[in-house]
Formats: C-alpha cells, structure tokens, sequence
C-alpha cells in the first residue's frame, strides 16, 4: 500500500483505478478547461505570512457552518454520478464525512437515491437540487429530502444549461457505462471497481429514475437534462423554493457581487461561490479570486463559502483568510473515494485537517476562526486588473 501524503497521492490512485470515462468526468471542466485550471492554478498566488515565537498549545479547527458545529470549516461538496468513481460511492462519502464531523452533500444526480444514504449515514446529511422544469419532481424530491430529516437544502443555481465538457462527448459518457468494446476493456483492466459494480443495484440515477414521469431510464443523462434543467430559473423562483424549505437555505453556484446581493435578499443562510469546478462558463474568472468582492459586497447580511480548485488544507485556510466562513471540496474527495472507498474519503479529510493544523500554527494562529487577511501576502492586482 503506497504512502499517502497529499490529494494528489490520492489522485493517483483514483486515475489508475477507476475507468477512464468517469475519471474523466471527475477531472475536467467545460470548452478549453482555462478557468477549471485557474480554480487550482490561482491559489498559488497567495502566500502565507509566517509568524514565529507565538504559543501553539491548545490550536482548534472547530467551528460552524450555517449554524452547524463542525469539526473544520469543511464541507462535502455535491458530486454528480459519485456512485460511479466506487459503488456506493454516496453512501462511503457520507460515512466518512459523519465519521470526520463535517456535512455531506447528496447531489439530485447521485447514484444513490435519498433514501438509500439517509439509511446508511449516522448522521443527517445536506441535499442539493436544480431547479427543473417539471414542478411535480421538484416538490416531490424536497418532501424526499425532508422525509430523510436532511438539514439542509443547497439551490444550485449555475446549472440551467449544460456546460459543454469536451471529454465527457468523446467518452459517451453514461451511468451505467454503454457495453461496448472499449469499454469492455478499460473495465477488464479495473477488477476492483468492476466487482464491487457487480455486487450493488445502484448504477444509475436513483434519485430520478422511476421518480419522474415516464423515466424508466436515463443512459442519457445530457438529454435528459437539457430538457429537464429550468432555463427561465429567476430570483421569484429562488424565493418560492425558500418558502417551500423551511430549514437551513443554502445557494450554490454565485460569482458575482451583485448576484450575491440577491441572494441574500431572498433569505439565504449561506452563498457558495462557485463557477460549478470550472465545468459551466469557461473563461469565467476563479472562485477565490471572485471571493474577495463578494464577501464586501455581502458583509453580515449572510454566511459566504467558497467552492472551486480547493486541494490541500492550506487552499481551505486562504478562502478562510480572505473572507470565507466555510469551503466545500468536491474532487479533493472524490479522489479518495475513487482510490479507496469510504477509507479514501477519511484520508483525505485527514490530510486536509492536518495541513490546516500545521499552516494555521506557523501563521501564528491557535484559532482557525481567527484566520484573517493579516495572515497572508497577496498580490496587489490579484483583484483589480478584472475589475
């Protein structure tokens, strides 16, 4: 068994052990893929501020997210076709995220329905949802939701068109994989994931099929979701799911100040700024570099996270220091799953915790909470020159 020491030790074993199409569904972004790069690339910029002779006895990563304890300012992002990159995927990802005390999120796509996590997970979980064309669905999954006692409901709102994610076209990407030859042998050459394939009932969307009318099947999901994804989505829209979601509201997918400003006008508990992993708009600019302005644009009004290009803890304390009351990762723990299952996705949330505890302390702080803009060194123009 290999070392393993940082997410890109993981990444390394979830290429080599999962089938390319799905690799690939992981690992890329829309068109040239320019701002799914920049998400990771842009994180370099910025460097830490280190500070020496300070008392690190007693340092904590506790804090909270939309009112929720958590163990670190960690969540687990929603991942489409998880189910996909290890069977059961949905179901390790949220043992281990209960496990590691930091929130789960079930994507609409997943593999496993709703009612197959909320039977295997010791802990609530966070549920996230597009909003679509077909009303009866939508009402329909939140009641599932609610049902399943999940605390909290997360709107993506960057989805009402599919990205155009070149790789995805050329591998005939579907759940489950089309049998054809090629396939056939990218999967004889992964036993692992072929077996563990073989012994669950859960290959395709179980959150939609046999949900939605006349569903029966959905090999494309594409096709399915151009049609089913609601282009007219608009802020009346937003509004009446909030009324319809009386807990914790939470809205994905915001890149701008402005549209920040809204969502905190139609009572969202927490903004994720996300450009969807670099996976919709190609050549829109990297969510930590939107950060900034959008926490100025928001001040107290409601909680700003970030989402996009996080890989190590020391990515988490930089959003954290420029303004974030919380991150969500998707691939840094998708890789641990594809690598190792539920085992992958607790490694990985223990190397993120243990590169934070080990920045945070040669910053000077004790207190993740207490991570701020003093902690860092930041190009003048990282804002200004897009402005």
């Amino acid at each position: 068994m290999p070392v393993i020491t940082c997410i890109e030790d993981l990444k390394r074993l979830h290429q080599k052990r999962t089938p390319q199409m799905f690799w690939d569904y992981c690992e890329s972004g829309s068109y040239t893929e320019q701002t799914f790069r920049e998400n990771t690339s842009d994180f370099a910029q910025i460097r830490f501020r280190q500070r020496v002779a300070r008392d690190l006895t007693g340092r904590t990563l506790e804090s909270t997210m939309a009112g929720q304890k958590v163990s670190m300012p960690v969540a687990l992002a929603p991942v489409g076709s998880t189910g996909m990159q290890h069977p059961d995927g949905e179901i390790h990802a949220a043992r281990a995220a209960a496990k590691a005390g930091v929130p789960y999120t079930l994507s609409t796509m997943s593999i496993c329905s709703i009612e197959d996590v909320a039977a295997h997970s010791p802990d609530p979980f966070w549920f996230q949802i597009y909003v679509m064309r077909d009303e009866d669905f939508v009402d329909a999954i939140i009641e599932r939701a609610r049902a399943a006692k999940c605390s909290a409901l997360v709107v993506t709102l960057d989805l009402q068109l599919l990205g155009q994610r070149h790789k995805d076209l050329k591998n005939g990407l579907t759940s489950p994989p089309r049998i054809t030859i090629p396939n056939l042998i990218n999967m004889a050459m992964k036993p692992r994931w072929s077996l563990g394939m073989l012994k669950t009932p859960r290959r395709s969307f179980r959150n939609v099929v046999g949900h939605v009318k006349g569903v029966k099947d959905l090999s494309n999901l594409a096709a399915w979701a151009n049609e089913q994804f609601d282009p007219k989505l608009d802020w009346g829209k937003v509004a009446r799911l909030r009324d319809k979601w009386k807990g914790t509201f939470i809205l994905k997918g915001v890149l701008d100040a402005e549209d920040a400003k809204m969502a905190a006008d139609v009572g969202a508990d927490a903004v994720i700024v996300s450009n969807h992993g670099g996976r919709q708009l190609d050549g829109a600019l990297s969510s930590i570099r939107m950060l900034p302005s959008i926490v100025r644009a928001i001040g107290d009004r409601t909680e700003v996270w970030m989402d996009g290009g996080i890989r190590s803890g020391q990515d988490v304390l930089k959003a954290l220091s420029l303004g974030a009351k919380g991150t969500m990762i998707g691939r840094a723990y998708i890789h641990g799953l594809g690598a190792m299952g539920e085992a992958g996705v607790t490694k990985a949330l223990e190397v993120i915790r243990k590169e934070m505890d080990i920045t945070m302390a040669l910053c000077g702080e004790r207190d993740v909470r207490n991570m701020g803009r003093h902690n860092l060194l930041v190009p003048e123009d990282f804002e200004g020159r897009w402005a």
